[in-house]
């Protein structure tokens, strides 16, 4: 499974827990974040990640910042993006079962490393749960 990734300075102890993580699993990363705690722009690190999976060059996106609304925010700009804020592995399994999300989006500021790391299993190894959730979700991009 190929994820790009991407953070602010809000992130960067984050970011790593999770590649070394993940590489441990096998996974393959494209990493777009920022490596300090020097402040930063976070649409910078999330264009590309948004870009990635809506060029289904990647399977699934992970976005890390402070709140992780911004990093949302700027992600769900691009048409077949489904970024969710997720700061409970609850909320992350319903992102997943019920909105198809294909970018997690993460609130270091609000979370532990320990915490993201079951969340981050949760969200790349639960399926969409498809049936009434998915006609909701053929609804999310606009028909220009």
């Amino acid at each position: 499974m190929n994820i790009s990734i991407g953070n602010d300075h809000a992130g960067p102890d984050y970011k790593f827990a999770i590649v070394n993580h993940l590489e441990g699993k096998g996974y393959t990363l494209n990493n777009y974040g920022t490596d300090t705690l020097d402040s930063v722009d976070y649409p910078d690190f999330v264009h590309p990640v948004a870009k990635d999976v809506e060029e289904k060059k990647v399977d699934f996106g992970i976005l890390i910042c402070g709140s992780a609304n911004g990093v949302a925010i700027t992600a769900n700009k691009y048409q077949h993006v489904r970024a969710g804020v997720c700061w409970t592995n609850e909320i992350t399994e319903l992102t997943r079962l019920h909105n198809d999300a294909n970018i997690i989006c993460i609130p270091a500021r609000y979370t532990s490393i320990p915490q993201v790391i079951k969340m981050i299993d949760t969200f790349l190894e639960t399926k969409f749960e498809g049936g009434r959730h998915q006609n909701r979700v053929d609804k999310i991009p606009l028909s220009c």
